[in-house]
C-alpha cells in the first residue's frame, strides 16, 4: 500500500485489522488526550513494523492514531493472514517474531528514558537513536514524542547551539 504524507492510515476508536511492515517513508503512531494534546509514542521507518499494537493483538478499538509523516510504502497483514502465513510458511514467524522483539526492546527503552531523563538528556538521546530521521520531523513531532513543550524543545536546541 501506498500513502502520501499527513494520511491518517487509521484514527482512535476505529478498528485496527492490520500491522504494517514499513518498506520507506516514515510514521508515527500518536495519542491524543482529552485536552487536544498529541503525545507521539511510535516512529516508524524502513525495517519496522507499527500499528496500534494494544487494538491489533487484543481485537479492541483502535487508542492510537497512525499518520503518515513522509510519503510510504507499507505491507500490511491482518491477524487471519499472519496466521496462515506463521502455518504455511513457518519462516515468517520467526521474521516478523524477531522484527518485534526488536520493536518491544526498544519500547522498553524508551520507557526507561522518559521515566528517568531530564528532558535535554531525553532530546540528546533522541538525537542519536533516530539520526536517519530527525531532519523529517516537525518540532511538534519531536517535543510530542519527548513529552516537552515545542517551547522547551526550542530552549534546549537553542542552549546545545550555544554551547
Amino acid at each position: 500500500m501506498e500513502f502520501k504524507k499527513g494520511t491518517h492510515i487509521f484514527k482512535a476508536h476505529s478498528v485496527v485489522d492490520d500491522m504494517y511492515y514499513i518498506h520507506d517513508g516514515c510514521l508515527r503512531t500518536y495519542y491524543m488526550d482529552g485536552s487536544g494534546k498529541e503525545h507521539t509514542v511510535q516512529f516508524g521507518i524502513k525495517d519496522w513494523w507499527i500499528t496500534d499494537f494494544t487494538a491489533y493483538f487484543s481485537n479492541s478499538k483502535a487508542i492510537l492514531n497512525l499518520e503518515v509523516i513522509e510519503d510510504a510504502t507499507v505491507y500490511a497483514i491482518s491477524s487471519a493472514d499472519k496466521e496462515y502465513l506463521y502455518s504455511a510458511f513457518p519462516q515468517t514467524e520467526t521474521f516478523i517474531r524477531k522484527k518485534l522483539e526488536v520493536a518491544f526492546a526498544a519500547f522498553q527503552k524508551r520507557i526507561l528514558v522518559s521515566l528517568s531523563q531530564s528532558a535535554k538528556e531525553r532530546y540528546l538521546i533522541f538525537l542519536i537513536t533516530h539520526q536517519h530521521i530527525v531532519k523529517k520531523l516537525k518540532n511538534y513531532h519531536i517535543s510530542s514524542y519527548l513529552g516537552i513543550t515545542t517551547e522547551s524543545l526550542s530552549r534546549i536546541k537553542k542552549e546545545l547551539h550555544n554551547s
